[in-house]
């Protein structure tokens, strides 16, 4: 039986959608869910720390401007991710909801 393993691209586009999909889900329960969205938090933030030290490395094979983007939006990810593990709020979520679907979007293509 052969095994499809996906490749880094596609793998991280995964990761940052159910990130998303965690975020939308615990934006979506009735009543909020504090302790939801402190995990949906801490994956995102455990997520995007692993993609900043990616980009940081020397040997990225990325050109400069996208390196300097990505760790603009990985040090906001991170923040806000912060943020939301200290004080859940369901507002906050929206804009690493759309960060994250849009980075997925950008490595499927």
């Amino acid at each position: 039986m052969a095994q499809r393993t996906a490749n880094p691209r596609e793998r991280d586009a995964q990761l940052l959608l159910r990130a998303a999909a965690r975020f939308t889900a615990v934006q979506n329960t009735e009543p909020f869910d504090r302790k939801a969205a402190r995990e949906a938090a801490t994956f995102n933030r455990k997520l995007w720390t692993i993609f900043l030290s990616s980009v940081m490395r020397a040997e990225n094979p990325l050109d400069a401007e996208t390196k300097a983007n990505l760790r603009r939006i990985a040090l906001f990810s991170l923040n806000r991710s912060s943020r939301i593990e200290i004080n859940p709020e369901a507002a906050g979520m929206t804009a690493l909801i759309s960060i994250n679907r849009n980075v997925a979007e950008g490595l499927k293509n």
